[in-house]
């Protein structure tokens, strides 16, 4: 029993913390050697939002780790703030 009531409790807790506080969804769009990609993307934090963005696009559109390395220091194409 005491098992079960611990379980539940930390699934709550679970479930609690990755709905609650605020939300940022962007729109990230990249550009590296002629090509371009852009990413819709979550996090917690502005800060996060442009990071996710950019290596999920980078992640498209470079090959090997060198030029995935390069693709997400450059600065994004563009970044657009969604509701």
């Amino acid at each position: 029993m005491v098992v079960a009531i611990f379980v539940a409790g930390f699934i709550a807790l679970v479930a609690y913390s990755t709905f609650n506080g605020q939300r940022f969804r962007a729109e990230v769009c990249m550009e590296y050697r002629g090509q371009s990609s852009c990413r819709t993307v979550n996090a917690k934090s502005k800060q996060a939002a442009v990071r996710a963005g950019t290596e999920n696009a980078c992640a498209d559109i470079a090959s090997g780790v060198t030029d995935t390395m390069r693709c997400v220091e450059a600065e994004p194409k563009s970044v657009k703030w969604l509701k």
